[in-house]
């Protein structure tokens, strides 16, 4: 590990008021049993993009908190699981890892429908499972949060769905909106969020289309969207359909203003759909590769150096997210001297006592006992697909590359 990064691990391990308070020492010679981390994330199958970028985030952050000693003394351990973007795969993950594994906590999912499938294995044995990726809402709002042990760090989709419909409707006045969605639960609770959404200001869409993943062509869905006078297009899906939506509406020559959620910006979706069919369409972000932000340049650097055959990196966003992750669980395993079970990890994250200076934004406060979700619609955007990247579309989040976005002013 070279020393610009040391040092900044040391600080936030080192230099914070209080986080050592009442924290027994560790053994001079780092012994102790391991925290065991369980992960479920797609590592195959088309959603491997962002999965693989959710497991490299967290290994990276394990790697550099290990080098450092672990937590006093104890390193860190990653029991990993590929639920293949299967909901009943993930669901036997889920059992795996906390019924039989006995993992201290979790961190998961991608893939909404295939987190709504392993959620009561969490609650029902009140173990903590933190999800740095998946967005739908029901995934931290099925169980209300004083009773509930799951926590996120990822814009939700009711927050994704009011970004969108505000840029198409109150910004650009656009009122004949389309919407294509898939039938997992990802795109049902999308579909939900986005009617809602129109249905606030008198609307309703022109044009409602469903379809099953592995699609090869959406072009017929929108030639239909087409017909029935859509002005803009919404998705609601996951990458490899993305770019199958936006190949087929650059095959029927419909330059229609095209918004989605955040699987487009992922990698594989460049890749399957080139620069030109991707141009001008638009995504909800919480980070893009930003050299005037010294927190996000510098973990992108560290996430190339480990891992060079990931470039570009499939999915920032999940990177970052679950990086972070890691490093809040750190801090609220020092809140809780050590204790790993899922009430006492709940009650540290609901009142953490020192901010985080993490690479999407500084966590101060970010989860309390009637709110467990970590961003709030303060900390997004829309980036735009310009010439095979993603850049700001508003120029005036452009101009505020540098700052900090927190959840609360």
């Amino acid at each position: 590990m070279d020393a610009p990064v040391k040092r900044r691990i040391v600080t936030f391990l080192f230099a914070l008021p209080g986080l050592w308070a009442g924290v027994a020492p560790a053994q001079t010679n780092g012994a102790g049993a391991p925290i065991r981390i369980g992960l479920i994330a797609p590592l195959s199958g088309g959603s491997a993009d962002f999965g693989t970028s959710m497991h490299h985030g967290a290994r990276l952050a394990v790697d550099e908190i290990n080098a450092l000693g672990g937590y006093l003394g104890r390193p860190l351990e990653l029991v990993v699981r590929d639920d293949r973007a299967v909901p009943d795969t993930g669901l036997a993950a889920a059992e795996e890892l906390v019924q039989r594994e006995r993992v201290d906590f979790t961190i998961g999912f991608c893939n909404t429908g295939v987190a709504l499938r392993a959620l009561e294995v969490f609650e029902r044995a009140r173990h903590l499972l933190m999800v740095p990726c998946s967005q739908g809402t029901a995934v931290t709002t099925r169980t209300p949060p004083a009773k509930s042990h799951v926590f996120r760090m990822a814009p939700r989709d009711d927050m994704n769905a009011a970004a969108l419909v505000r840029e198409i409707v109150d910004r650009r006045g656009l009122k004949r909106v389309a919407l294509l969605a898939d039938r997992t639960g990802y795109g049902e609770g999308g579909l939900r969020d986005l009617t809602a959404q129109l249905a606030q200001r008198g609307l309703a869409p022109v044009h409602v289309a469903r379809f099953a993943l592995g699609v090869t062509s959406l072009r017929d869905e929108l030639a239909q969207a087409r017909a029935a006078g859509a002005e803009a297009v919404v998705n609601y899906t996951v990458g490899p359909e993305q770019a199958v939506a936006v190949r087929s509406r650059a095959e029927l020559g419909w330059r229609v203003p095209y918004f989605a959620p955040w699987p487009l910006s992922f990698a594989s979706v460049l890749q399957q759909a080139g620069p030109d069919a991707l141009e001008g369409t638009l995504t909800v972000q919480s980070i893009i590769q930003d050299a005037a932000h010294e927190r996000r340049s510098t973990f992108i650097a560290r996430y190339a150096k480990a891992y060079p055959a990931e470039r570009p990196i499939g999915s920032l966003m999940a990177a970052a997210q679950s990086y972070d992750a890691v490093h809040l669980m750190l801090r609220a395993l020092f809140q809780t001297r050590g204790a790993t079970d899922g009430p006492a990890l709940k009650a540290a994250l609901e009142d953490l006592r020192e901010p985080y200076r993490g690479v999407v934004t500084t966590y101060d406060k970010p989860f309390d006992a009637t709110d467990h979700d970590a961003f709030s619609e303060r900390m997004i955007w829309l980036g735009e697909w310009k010439r095979g990247r993603i850049v700001y579309h508003d120029p005036s989040d452009a101009r505020l590359s540098a700052m900090i976005r927190r959840k609360r002013e």
